[in-house]
């Protein structure tokens, strides 16, 4: 065959489906694409069912849409007889077929899949060219130009440039309203008697796929309604969720986006990030729609809450993903509090008497979901306070959550949960006794343990884990400016208390798996 009747092969991974590339724009006889279900993506940690599930059903959706534009696609399910089950070994098993002339593909969001990219570039004896994908509103270069000669990273700073640079939000060149962040109004509990409005669910049944898994003894964790996934797997899907949004839960959201409550699992966040992270959704399309809806609302949603949206995506998603390529691959490895203490069992099983531990994690268990709040200062104040190895908190929250990718889930987890990172993305540990759970859930009410109590046998573990973390990390925190409120606290405290905190915490720590 000669060069000039040979294709490309264009390569799409499972976060990668975004009809809109401009790959798709071009003479669809030139290329084809490659799509490949592999046990090692699906098995390089132990993922929840519902993302697996969510990702073979969205590329499964993705492909049929790229047939309906008239483009090639090789599709390898995870149940092929041939399929390797590397994404190398399939892309080297197709070029070997001598029907391809240059191999290409969308960049990387995750860094271990770049490796792996690079390694092609040696080992194919055609070209391998990669190319964006065209998804982020920035670019790691932007991130390290704004912080270049800079001692810390300050994510308020990012997020103002991104503003500016993009306008959202702005008039004049200045924020609209004459402020950048209405942070500080958007810390309400959710009153007593108030209903959030339903989620927006959708209601199908991906059975073939949930048996396909099994048969392959692909292992996973969480549980599944396979006639009922309520996940969108396709773009249609997601701008009807999307749509949802701004119509029924925008109005209230930045008000109680740090809510958290038993009988409401999603409040009045989006559940956009799934949709978002493989691509079915542009962060622009997404801010631009919540726009939209803020300034056709005559003064329903206001700008505190429109603003709160604006900032989780053009604000956090992209500077999470800044830190990730600046520092990787030293990032995953860093552990600044030395934190060894193993992962209890209830992180796998919810069962603790802790209320709002066995909440947070019985929830993501069943849904795949859990908002960020509950992310941070529930599983992830528990599992910092009482210093769990963070190589075992990473596992967990990338395995669990149906939007958990690298990319994201590395900084926000060892990053800004754990402070493992010694201060990169977080300016300080976010840490919390049982009263700050206390204020913004109605977990405590009901609890085995007393959320006012710190030495007390039904002491709230969180109370007497708070003091002593500060004071077991004191040399390292104490200067910290962030959290110096709490040392001036400690600092008054009679010996006697601190003792007994020591005591009762020591007590906790060795008894962790029966909290």
């Amino acid at each position: 065959m000669t060069t000039s009747n040979k294709k490309i092969l264009r390569i799409v991974l499972g976060d990668q489906l975004n009809a809109s590339h401009s790959w798709y724009m071009e003479d669809k006889k030139t290329f084809d694409v490659l799509m490949v279900e592999v046990r090692e993506e699906a098995s390089y940690v132990r993922h929840h069912i519902q993302k697996l599930v969510a990702f073979f059903a969205s590329m499964r959706a993705f492909s049929e849409t790229l047939k309906d534009l008239g483009v090639s696609v090789r599709y390898v399910p995870l149940d092929d007889p041939q399929n390797s089950h590397s994404l190398c070994g399939e892309i080297k098993r197709l070029v070997a077929t001598g029907e391809y002339h240059k191999v290409q593909y969308q960049a990387p969001d995750e860094y271990r899949v770049k490796k792996a990219f690079e390694d092609l570039h040696d080992n194919l004896k055609i070209p391998v060219e990669c190319v964006s994908s065209e998804h982020f509103l920035t670019t790691p270069e932007f991130f390290a130009k704004l912080f270049k000669g800079k001692k810390r990273y300050v994510m308020e700073s990012f997020y103002r440039a991104v503003r500016s640079e993009r306008g959202y939000l702005m008039e004049d060149g200045s924020p609209l309203g004459g402020r950048w962040n209405f942070d500080a109004e958007n810390r309400k509990k959710l009153p007593k008697g108030h209903t959030p409005p339903a989620s927006y669910e959708l209601s199908q049944d991906v059975t073939p796929i949930v048996t396909m898994i099994e048969k392959q003894k692909i292992p996973y964790l969480g549980s599944i309604k396979p006639a009922a996934f309520p996940w969108p797997i396709t773009r249609e899907e997601a701008i009807e969720t999307l749509s949802y949004f701004c119509k029924h839960l925008l109005p209230l959201f930045g008000l109680y986006q740090d809510a958290m409550h038993t009988d409401h699992a999603f409040l009045y966040h989006s559940r956009l990030s799934f949709s978002l992270n493989v691509k079915h959704l542009s962060p622009d399309e997404v801010i631009k729609a919540a726009i939209s809806a803020f300034e056709k609302s005559d003064g329903a949603i206001s700008l505190a809450q429109i603003e709160g949206f604006v900032r989780q995506i053009a604000g956090w998603r992209e500077f999470m993903r800044g830190v990730y390529w600046t520092h990787m691959p030293e990032y995953e490895s860093l552990n600044a509090l030395n934190a060894t203490t193993p992962l209890p069992h209830y992180f796998w099983d919810a069962d603790t008497k802790m209320n709002c531990v066995k909440h947070a994690v019985k929830q993501s268990l069943e849904e795949s979901y859990a908002h960020h709040i509950q992310r941070l200062m529930v599983t992830g104040n528990f599992a910092l306070l009482t210093g769990i190895n963070p190589d075992e908190v990473d596992e967990w929250y990338l395995g669990i959550y149906i939007d958990a990718l690298q990319w994201v889930q590395l900084p926000n987890t060892r990053g800004m949960s754990q402070y493992a990172d010694g201060g990169i993305v977080g300016t300080k540990p976010y840490m919390s006794s049982g009263a700050y759970i206390n204020k913004m859930s109605n977990y405590c009410s009901g609890c085995f343990y007393n959320h006012k109590e710190k030495f007390e046998d039904k002491g709230c573990p969180f109370n007497s884990l708070y003091w002593d973390f500060l004071m077991r990390h004191e040399e390292t925190l104490s200067k910290n400016p962030r959290i110096g409120m709490g040392y001036q606290l400690l600092k008054k405290m009679s010996s006697e208390d601190k003792e007994a905190i020591r005591t009762k915490a020591a007590h906790v720590l060795s008894n962790i798996e029966n909290l």
